[in-house]
C-alpha cells in the first residue's frame, strides 16, 4: 500500500513537473503552405493580406497567398546572405511602402553593402534610409561583440519609424524614416530578438545567451517612459519572435534546442522548435511542437503562420483561445 509520505513526495513531484514543463493546448497539427524558399527569414502581413517573407540567402522577398500557398516575388535583387546568416532578415511595412532590415553584410564579414533598413521602390529598386552599421560602428556597445556592425534581427513599425533589435550587440535600437539612428535601450547579455508593439508598449523577445536555456528564453515588456523591464513570460528554448493573436493573446516562437558546442547564431536542432502561448501566470504553454528551425511567426485571425530557416511556411489553424479559437 502506498503511505502517506509517498504520496506526498509523488504530490510535490507532479506539482515541480508542472512547473517546469509547458503544458500542451489543443490546435490543429501543422500543415505545410510552402516550401523551397531560399533561407526563410523574417515575414510580416502586407497589403492585401497576404503574407511577405524575406529569403535571406536570395536577396529576395516573397508574397505569399495565405490560403493557396501561391508564391511571387514582390522583390528582389537586396543584398544576399554572406556568413549563412543575415542579408535581407526581415520585413515591414508602413502604408503600402515595404521596408527591408538588412544586417551582416558589411566589410567588417567580407561585403561592400550597407547594413541598416532599404525602402522598397520597385521590384528591384531600393533606397538605403538608414545606416545602422555605420551607426554601429560610432557608437559600439557596452557588451562584448565580435562583429563591429552588429547583427540587427527585427524590424517593426513604432511611431514616427521602427524599432529594430541587435541580437549582438545586446541593445534596441529606434531609426526614424529619415534615417536618425538612436538607442532606446541597452541590456546585458540576453540577445533581444522578436518584436511586438501594442500602442507604446514593446513586447520583445530574448532568446538568452548560449546554450539558450529554457529560462532565458523570454518575453519582456518595455514602456519608453519607464527604466523597468517587465518579465511577462519565461521558458521558451531560443526566443526568436512574439506576435499577438487574435483576441491579443501574446504568443512566442521557440526554435528549440540549441546543440552543445556549436557557436553563438547557430541555429537549434532540427524538429526541436515549437509555437507558445504565454500565460497570466508567466509560463508558456505549447501550441505546437516539433517545428524545424523556425524564425518567424505571424497571426491573420487565429491562424499562425511560421517561417522556417530550411524555407518553409508552415500554417497552424485554430490557435486563438475562446471565443476565437479551439476549446482547451
Amino acid at each position: 500500500m502506498t503511505s502517506e509520505r509517498q504520496l506526498r513526495v509523488l504530490a510535490v513531484a507532479v506539482i515541480i513537473s508542472a512547473l517546469t514543463i509547458p503544458s500542451r493546448l489543443s490546435a490543429t497539427a501543422p500543415v505545410l503552405l510552402v516550401s523551397g524558399l531560399e533561407g526563410g527569414s523574417g515575414s510580416t502581413i502586407g497589403p492585401g493580406g497576404a503574407l511577405y517573407v524575406t529569403e535571406s540567402a536570395a536577396g529576395r522577398i516573397s508574397r505569399i497567398d495565405p490560403q493557396t500557398g501561391a508564391v511571387t516575388t514582390f522583390a528582389s535583387g537586396l543584398p544576399p546572405a554572406i556568413v549563412g546568416i543575415g542579408g535581407a532578415i526581415d520585413v515591414a511595412f508602413i502604408g503600402s511602402t515595404a521596408y527591408v532590415l538588412v544586417t551582416l553584410v558589411g566589410p567588417d564579414v567580407g561585403g561592400d553593402d550597407v547594413v541598416g533598413i532599404y525602402r522598397v521602390d520597385g521590384p528591384s529598386e531600393f533606397t538605403v534610409i538608414a545606416d545602422i552599421g555605420q551607426f554601429a560602428l560610432n557608437n559600439p556597445p557596452g557588451t562584448p561583440f565580435d562583429v563591429p556592425t552588429g547583427l540587427q534581427y527585427a524590424l517593426e513599425p513604432y511611431r514616427d519609424g521602427f524599432l529594430v533589435t541587435d541580437g549582438h550587440h545586446n541593445r534596441l535600437l529606434h531609426v526614424t524614416r529619415d534615417g536618425v539612428v538612436s538607442e532606446l535601450r541597452a541590456f546585458g547579455n540576453i540577445v533581444p530578438t522578436g518584436l511586438a508593439v501594442s500602442g507604446n508598449r514593446v513586447y520583445m523577445g530574448e532568446a538568452g545567451p548560449v546554450p539558450h536555456l529554457p529560462q532565458d528564453g523570454k518575453i519582456v515588456l518595455i514602456e519608453p517612459r519607464s527604466p523597468t523591464v517587465t518579465e511577462v513570460a519565461t521558458g521558451a528554448r531560443l526566443l526568436v519572435d512574439v506576435e499577438f493573436g487574435r483576441g491579443r493573446t501574446l504568443y512566442a516562437l521557440s526554435q528549440g534546442v540549441f546543440p552543445v558546442g556549436d557557436p553563438p547564431g547557430a541555429p537549434a536542432l532540427p524538429n526541436t522548435g515549437a509555437l507558445m502561448q504565454a500565460n497570466e501566470d508567466g509560463t508558456f504553454d505549447v501550441i505546437a511542437d516539433g517545428l524545424n528551425q523556425p524564425t518567424s511567426l505571424e497571426f491573420i485571425a487565429n491562424t499562425a503562420f511560421v517561417v522556417t530557416l530550411t524555407g518553409e511556411v508552415w500554417r497552424i489553424d485554430g490557435v486563438s483561445d475562446p471565443p476565437y479559437g479551439t476549446a482547451r
